[in-house]
């Protein structure tokens, strides 16, 4: 485990995106395995599981940078749990999102020097274009 890595190095630590239920990332944390938690959404639970973690990861001082690999859809579900997370540091991402990832929104997502701008519309604050997205199915 990471324990021994976390106590030998004076950088942080970051773990997680292959965990997938709390009581992994509560072992991690109780160990001190980490100080930054990656708990990968998608894998995870979804929104409300991963802001649990995030709440555990808090007690313990610990933060959270959510690992995303998947989708403009994903990255956006990490961006409702980065916004209501005291404990974020910083989202993975797939550069800016574009090409294809931003062929299949209806509108791009919103950046400011480096920076996404949270969504202000219903749900994730995006739509898919499902006439591109039809043209991808397999």
């Amino acid at each position: 485990m990471c324990v021994r890595v976390a106590a030998t190095v004076r950088i942080p630590v970051a773990t997680g995106e292959r965990l997938t239920t709390k009581a992994e990332f509560a072992a991690v944390l109780r160990a001190g395995a980490a100080s930054i938690l990656q708990p990968d959404l998608c894998h995870a639970g979804g929104i409300f599981e991963c802001r649990l973690i995030a709440g555990m990861a808090e007690a313990y001082y610990a933060q959270i940078a959510p690992h995303h690999y998947a989708s403009p859809v994903a990255l956006m579900a990490n961006v409702h749990l980065d916004v209501c997370s005291p404990n974020f540091l910083i989202t993975e991402g797939v550069g800016k999102l574009d090409g294809f990832f931003a062929q299949i929104l209806k509108e791009s997502i919103q950046w400011e020097e480096g920076y996404i701008i949270p969504p202000t519309k219903p749900g994730l604050g995006i739509e898919l274009d499902m006439e591109v997205v039809s043209q991808h199915l397999h």
